[in-house]
């Protein structure tokens, strides 16, 4: 709802408590008498602001929404001077500041007109003493959190008026501009599940056209095979970060009527999915849906393949093959384990197909590529996939035209043009959105550790590279701390070969799916929690997953040498060369899921080493941090952040 000050002035408190009642119980299930009464006394307390001098050409944005978890800010005010967000609390409290600080943060980031704007957040309590705000400097971007009570909200306002200058905010304007988030994975599939965000997502994402084209090619190729009957594997192609999981997320979520499932080898992603559609449902967020449905959608691919080997046909028309290149050959998939005897015979592909062969009429199965990214032994690649539809006779493939051109020949779906491959260039996702400031972390990425120091250094002069290096692992944790902001998560990753950090006191990192959950999922004081910054995730815990901000401790396997990076296990008391190309490529692989992990701010912390020590002499690790500084990454320093205004936890006032 949106209103002058002079409208709101001349509004009825309660007749516009009223109409905030109706609209929210067309979302929700209904709204308790106690909230129609904190509406009327937050209204009573914005009259009070709007009455200022020049209050009444103000804009007041009332529940404002994010689309965010279904968020929805108290009320923005739009003064000539600043963007104010309020939240009214019965009280203070450090969980309120962070909120309405995590509010402000989505406006800066995500709204088109906020960006070149002072954003005040301010927390304001119904009732209490009147707390002591610090202004800080009169710059655009997020001020720290701002404290009042109900009854001094008006006078923390004139002061905004009187500390910041005069800046051109068209209030209607503001409210007309694209608001257009880009949330995680997790809180994509928190608003996908509760069937109210597939096509808000897709709307919000319409500044990257590539991933609606991808998503649009993917819909039209289900809704063919089902006019024709047809059997089609969907492969979608794309470099780290460009939304190859969203894609599989919305298309799974867009054909529930069919039955449709997310399939991936990825267990923590699995469990961490399934848990946060869980607390939703028993918080009330995912009241739209059971909270058992989630599993249906979310499922083990290995469990999938293994409960319907032996025959029956599944209940999915649509299956997600998330990382089908990482898909187990025959070998690989036939391997007992440890716990039991593998009911496969033959490869992933393989299984896939029969299987996806008998449900009666027709079948899509979507297989989600990405590049450069195995990081394990037994792993098919496409090749196996182009093997297997060629010789099933009913399948047929639409991809990108560079699966055709892959240089490893085990990427390439077919040697050359096939009757069975159709190609279409939507299918190639090639714009990272992961990142939320800056495109060109994957770029960069690649070019650092495929050798390309002076290809690196011309893409990180374009501006300032999301990526920092530091020799200090207390700085990098203080650093993570003070830019994660609001609601933001940071965490410390490492490469699962990276055996001798336990020197550093890194020698935890992430076992299972259930410490995954409490990773991804639970917040600090809880210490087994990312921002904790205690435990590292390994690539085998991360991939698919991601974080608002990423402290990559940088391990003895993956070192320069006189010829380059070099890639190193370590076994007994010492590190041995790794002389295998393949496997090589994983740990080179491993390093790239890790650098690409954040939304936000990578910090690259190098150890300093220890010349007594011979499985970590200083020397390897001075050549590492000299080669990411000549690639471009930026020096951290303690005092810079990517926020002006950015402070310290201890700047929640």
């Amino acid at each position: 709802m949106t209103l002058s000050g002079a409208g709101l002035l001349a509004a009825d408190p309660a007749a516009l408590a009223a109409n905030l009642a109706v609209t929210q119980s067309r979302r929700f299930r209904g709204v308790e008498a106690e909230q129609i009464d904190s509406w009327t006394r937050s209204l009573d307390a914005l009259r009070a602001v709007v009455a200022l001098p020049g209050g009444a050409s103000w804009t007041v944005l009332l529940e404002y929404d994010l689309l965010r978890l279904e968020r929805r800010i108290d009320a923005v005010l739009l003064t000539d001077r600043a963007i104010v967000v309020l939240e009214f609390k019965p009280a203070f409290s450090a969980e309120g500041a962070r909120q309405v600080e995590d509010y402000a943060l989505d406006l800066r980031d995500f709204h088109a007109a906020s960006r070149a704007h002072p954003i005040l957040p301010v927390l304001v309590a119904m009732a209490g003493p009147e707390p002591r705000n610090i202004w800080p400097l009169p710059l655009a971007g997020v001020t720290p959190v701002l404290r009042a009570t109900a009854a001094g909200l008006p006078a923390l306002v004139a002061g905004a008026q009187a500390h910041f200058p005069p800046a051109p905010l068209d209030g209607p304007g503001w409210a007309a501009a694209p608001y257009r988030p880009v949330p995680g994975i997790v809180e994509a599939a928190r608003l996908m599940f509760a069937r109210h965000g597939v096509g808000e997502i897709a709307a919000a994402r319409a500044d990257t056209a590539n991933l609606t084209r991808t998503t649009a090619a993917i819909r039209a190729a289900v809704q063919q095979a089902r006019a024709s009957g047809g059997r089609v594997v969907v492969f979608v192609t794309g470099i780290p970060g460009a939304g190859k999981t969203l894609c599989g997320l919305n298309v799974v979520f867009g054909e529930q009527e069919q039955h449709a499932a997310f399939l991936t080898g990825n267990a923590p992603l699995v469990a961490v999915l399934r848990e946060a559609l869980a607390r939703d449902a028993r918080t009330g967020q995912g009241r739209r849906q059971p909270a058992r449905q989630g599993r249906g959608f979310l499922q083990n691919v290995h469990r999938f393949l293994e409960a319907h080997a032996a025959g029956g046909a599944p209940p999915e028309h649509v299956v997600v093959f998330d990382e089908a290149q990482r898909a187990w050959d025959a070998a690989q998939a036939s391997r007992d384990t440890q716990r039991r005897r593998s009911v496969l015979s033959q490869s992933e592909p393989a299984h896939m197909l029969d299987i996806m062969r008998r449900p009666p009429g027709w079948a899509v199965i979507v297989a989600l590529v990405g590049q450069g990214q195995e990081i394990n032994t037994g792993e098919a690649g496409l090749a196996e996939w182009g093997r297997v539809i060629a010789g099933a006779g009913d399948w047929r493939a639409l991809a990108a035209p560079g699966v055709i051109a892959a240089d490893d020949p085990a990427q390439r779906l077919a040697a050359c043009p096939a009757p069975w491959l159709a190609t279409d260039p939507a299918l190639d996702l090639v714009v990272p959105i992961r990142s939320v400031r800056d495109t060109r972390g994957a770029a960069w990425v690649d070019a650092v550790l495929s050798g390309r120091a002076t290809e690196a250094a011309r893409i990180a002069t374009g501006g300032a590279l999301p990526f920092f290096l530091t020799r200090d692992l207390s700085a990098a944790r203080a650093a993570l701390r003070a830019r994660a902001r609001g609601l933001r998560r940071a965490g410390l990753v490492c490469s699962s070969g990276a055996r001798r950090l336990r020197a550093d006191g890194l020698g935890h990192v992430l076992h299972g799916p259930e410490e995954a959950v409490r990773w991804f999922l639970d917040r600090w004081p809880d210490v087994r929690a990312s921002d904790a910054l205690e435990v590292c995730a390994t690539e085998y815990a991360c991939q698919g997953l991601e974080l608002d901000l990423v402290g990559l401790a940088w391990g003895g396997d993956f070192i320069r040498g006189a010829g380059g990076w070099q890639a190193r296990a370590f076994a007994g008391r010492r590190w041995n060369t790794v002389n295998k190309p393949e496997e090589q490529g994983f740990i080179r692989n491993t390093y790239r899921v890790l650098m690409t992990r954040a939304r936000y701010d990578t910090v690259l912390w190098v150890p300093p080493g220890d010349a007594a020590d011979l499985t970590r002499p200083s020397v390897e690790f001075d050549a590492i941090a000299e080669w990411l500084a000549a690639c471009g990454a930026r020096p951290l320093v303690a005092s810079e952040d990517s926020d002006p205004h950015a402070p310290g936890p201890a700047g929640l006032l």
